[in-house]
């Protein structure tokens, strides 16, 4: 003779459940992105908003994209509408569509995304031309296309340098300018490590 077993009871259905979405969790808990890391706080004053592996890029009023930023982190402040960025890389298109490269260790957007400020190490390199600026504090106008620094500065187009105390770029216009208490080298062909003659800006830009 056949007999029926008892209906499991609905407590014992809801255990069952909630032993299923325990297990459920458990292993999807490895696969969850680990939490964003504290929100920064400093004399600034506290941020609205920050962003981690942040890529933003700036167009102009024809549409056309002529400034990007990458960095780690993004923090923006509401009372002075400043975004300060971390090891910022930024490239920077002019209307020619030749890019321009900015880098350093602390990067400041102004009120409305400009200008850009880099501080620590800062650096400017300019592929097509193959010349590279460094500096401790570099700052770029990107209404204007014009990037400066009044820190002194080292230009470099391999095997020729130049050091000065001001720096200037056109970018729109690819044209740049060394002053203050200007001095550099040129090696000439063929000779011997230690041997150089004195150059100008204008040997050194096209």
């Amino acid at each position: 003779m056949l007999r029926r077993l008892p209906r499991p009871s609905f407590r014992l259905w809801l255990f069952l459940l909630l032993l299923a979405l325990g297990g459920l969790i458990t292993w999807l808990d490895p696969w969850q992105p680990p939490p964003p890391g504290p929100v920064p706080t400093d004399e600034a004053g506290e941020p609205d908003y920050f962003l981690e592996q942040a890529r933003l890029t700036r167009f102009d009023i024809e549409g056309r994209a002529h400034q990007r930023l990458e960095s780690p982190r993004l923090v923006h402040t509401p009372h002075d509408d400043v975004t300060r960025a971390v090891t910022p890389l930024a490239h920077l298109i002019d209307r020619e569509g030749r890019l321009w490269v900015a880098s350093g260790q602390e990067g400041r957007l102004g009120p409305g995304g400009n200008p850009l400020t880099l501080t620590g190490d800062a650096r400017l390199f300019a592929p097509e031309e193959r010349w590279q600026l460094d500096t401790e504090v570099l700052h770029y106008d990107a209404n204007v296309g014009h990037a400066w620094s009044d820190t002194p500065a080292l230009l470099q187009q391999p095997p020729q340098h130049m050091r000065g105390e001001r720096f200037d770029a056109w970018i729109h216009d690819n044209r740049a300018r060394l002053t203050d208490n200007v001095r550099g080298y040129h090696p000439p062909e063929g000779a011997q490590p230690g041997q150089a003659d004195p150059v100008t800006l204008e040997e050194l830009t096209p």
